[in-house]
């Protein structure tokens, strides 16, 4: 069987979705009245430009079901059988949306709620894409990602809370008290849904150092396949320090660093910097 993996642009792969055949369904920012497509015709500049102008975050919205039914018939014009992944449905409408249009393709098409976003999302991307290569079928590709979903690591550290408060994910005191103090939190992502999950105090290197610690505390077993190191357009000293602490500490077969698109980047701001990776039950 011909099987093509798929998923919406929220899955931060960069140069991995051209080098491993997957297709994308970009979902949309609006600035004022101006629709764009992630990964497509705006980049996170074009956020960070709007919101340093306009002082408001730009509006996300996923595709309908028509566009989801469009899509996956374009696929199926070359393929037998699709196993699509989405931002997850405590996050987005799109997996409610895409589950309804996949109903029109008498099975062919298989909707997974990756309970994630970001690499969290494109780490089961990329597991069903080894899968797919290890000549594994549809419904076992689909039964093994859907039970490594709880296993994800899907974390990360932002340098400013500006975005969050826009957004209405944090107070005005929160975001004046952390900024006054340094304090960073953790953000994690717990069945489907985001929440504080610590913080940390003093300058991003720092803070970066320790929640890597973190993390090798946590998770002392993993998938070593890969790790992601995804951020929205952080500065490079930053991400060097990250790679180095993850390397120190950890046995990856591959450490990728990936930025985040324009969905991502409009919820948490300049800076903001995750590790991410598959752990061991």
């Amino acid at each position: 069987m011909n099987i093509r993996i798929t998923s919406d642009s929220t899955c931060d792969l960069g140069e991995l979705v051209a080098k491993n055949n997957i297709g994308i369904l970009p979902l949309q920012v609006n600035l004022d009245a101006d629709a764009y497509r992630d990964g497509v015709d705006i980049t996170p500049q074009d956020i960070f430009n709007f919101v340093a102008k306009t002082k408001i975050l730009p509006k996300t919205s996923a595709p309908s079901v028509a566009e989801y039914e469009e899509f996956f018939a374009e696929q199926l014009k070359s393929y037998d059988a699709i196993i699509h992944f989405n931002i997850s449905s405590k996050s987005s409408g799109s997996h409610n949306f895409a589950k309804l249009a996949s109903e029109s393709f008498a099975g062919k098409v298989r909707v997974i709620d990756s309970q994630a976003l970001s690499s969290g999302q494109g780490l089961l991307v990329m597991k069903a894409v080894d899968l797919l290569k290890a000549g594994k079928s549809l419904d076992e590709i689909e039964e093994t990602v859907n039970a490594l979903r709880p296993f994800v690591n899907t974390s990360f550290v932002p340098d400013q809370l500006d975005y969050l408060h826009k957004g209405g994910r944090c107070s005005g005191m929160t975001m004046f008290v952390a900024n006054a103090l340094k304090i960073h939190p953790k953000i994690v992502m717990k069945e489907g849904q985001l929440m504080q999950g610590g913080k940390y105090r003093g300058v991003m290197t720092r803070c970066i150092a320790n929640y890597i610690d973190d993390l090798k505390q946590t998770y002392p077993s993993y998938d070593k396949t890969r790790c992601f190191i995804t951020h929205s357009s952080a500065e490079p000293e930053l991400v060097e320090v990250a790679k180095a602490k993850v390397k120190e500490l950890f046995e990856f077969d591959e450490v990728i660093e990936t930025v985040a698109g324009s969905i991502i980047t409009s919820h948490c701001g300049k800076g903001t910097l995750g590790v991410l990776f598959i752990y061991n039950a």
